[in-house]
This record gives C-alpha cells, structure tokens and sequence, in this order.
C-alpha cells in the first residue's frame, strides 16, 4: 500500500532537517593553504568617536593689518609701495605684541603683495616662524553698500574680490583639526573688515563701515562647533599715539626733510 503524499512530503523534510543539523555540528575545515583567514567581527564603534578623532579644538586667528607704507609709489604693489620707516615701527610693535601673548603662534599667513610680506618678515623673525604666502589675502574692494560712486570699480572685479577673500574664510576660518592653535594673518584693511562681517554672520556689504589701523590687531576665535567670536577689533594698544595711523602720509617733495 502506497503512503499518502503528505507523509512522504513529512519524511523528506525530516531527513533534510537532520542533515542540516548534522553540517552545523561538524567543526569548520582549516583554510586551504593560501586561503585568506575568515574575517573577525568588529564591533561598531561608540557614538561620538569619530568626533574625537576630528579634534575639538579652537582657532584662534590675529588678523594684522600691514604698517605704514609709501602709498604714491607708482611701481605694482608687488615690486614697490614699500613699508616707511613708521611702518618697520609699527610691525616691530606688534610683533613684540603678538610674542608676548600666553600662547604658542604655530602659523604665519601673509599676502602676497610688499607692504603686507615685509610686515610679516618683521613679525617672522620675533616669532622664529617663516611667513606662507597667499593670493587670496591680497587687497581689493569686495561689493559695499551704500556705493561710493567716487569709487570707480567695475563690478566683475568687485565680485571676483569677494570670491577670492570668501575662498580666505573658508580656508582660515575652520576650527581647529587637533587641538587648539593660534595663527597670524597678516593681510589689508578691506580685507580684515569683510572677514569680520564674515566671522559675525552680518551682511558683508557694510564692511565700509569700520576702519582698521596699520598693524592694529583684530582677533577672532573658531569654537569646534563652527561658531565664531569677535573677541577684538582694531586693537592698537600696543602703539604709541604717534603710530597709531589709517593711511599713508603724502610724500615729502625731493630734497624736503621727513619728519
């Protein structure tokens, strides 16, 4: 007599599952010779732990406006337009100043253009730190409000300022990858003054509206977070009244006396 189909159906089932079971007590083969090892499990890793790894720290950058320079110069601010004695004074000062912060300066930034280079030397050989040059510091006039029509600029090079200083910001103002750090930015007024409207989240338009003086100090810090602080604008605590100047003085005629 021929078994129904369901217990011929049950049988095969009960033989499949004692095989199964029989594969799962036999102990694993040893790796063929050459084979690569079985891989280990890993545990993921805690919540915050990748935080750590990309470092807390804060940024601090001092912004330096360059000294005092010889603004007639007709040569290209990269060749002349040198820094006046007063200027060598002033970067002297700040330099001093700067040396005697209680922290460690690790960087110098400067622009690339004389008045802001020989600045930045003076301040390099206090700091023992060797200045690194960059285009996107150079001095422009990025878009204000309201326009000065006295100020005759072609638009596209008011926006190609604000995108060369914009690429600055993005590369200066970041917090800080390891621990906290300190760094000197030695650049141009414009410049100083649309990076703090930056850092403080204000329409960059009316940067116009502050001045900055020669070698004066402007300090902002980066929070891990991302969040700036203006913790000081155009300090000029460390120059004497006499030094404590916003633009160059016209050039003395040939052959007169500088005072």
């Amino acid at each position: 007599m021929t078994a129904p189909t369901w217990i011929s159906r049950g049988r095969r089932n009960a033989a499949c599952l004692v095989g199964i079971a029989l594969l799962l007590a036999a102990p694993a083969p040893a790796p063929s010779s050459g084979a690569p090892a079985p891989r280990t499990a890993v545990a993921p890793a805690p919540p915050g732990a990748a935080h750590a790894r990309a470092g807390t720290g804060v940024r601090t950058l001092y912004l330096v406006r360059h000294g005092l320079y010889d603004e007639v110069d007709p040569r290209d601010p990269d060749v002349g337009k040198h820094l006046v004695p007063e200027g060598r004074e002033q970067a002297r000062l700040v330099a001093e100043r700067l040396a005697a912060l209680p922290v460690r300066i690790t960087a110098l930034h400067a622009s690339t253009m004389t008045r802001a280079r020989e600045t930045a030397e003076v301040i390099a050989k206090t700091l023992s730190l060797r200045p690194r040059l960059s285009t996107d510091l150079r001095e422009c006039t990025p878009p204000f409000r309201p326009v000065d029509f006295r100020v005759r600029l072609f638009r596209g090079e008011q926006v190609a300022c604000r995108d060369r200083i914009d690429r600055a910001f993005a590369r200066y103002f970041r917090p800080s990858a390891l621990r906290d750090s300190s760094e000197v930015l030695v650049c141009h007024g414009n410049v100083i003054r649309y990076l703090c409207c930056r850092a403080l989240g204000i329409e960059p338009h009316v940067w116009n509206r502050m001045w900055i003086a020669n070698c004066s100090l402007t300090t902002i810090q980066i929070r891990p977070d991302g969040t700036m602080k203006l913790v000081g604008l155009n300090d000029v605590g460390h120059l004497p009244p006499s030094l404590q100047t916003y633009a160059a003085p016209p050039r003395a005629p040939a052959g007169a006396a500088r005072n």
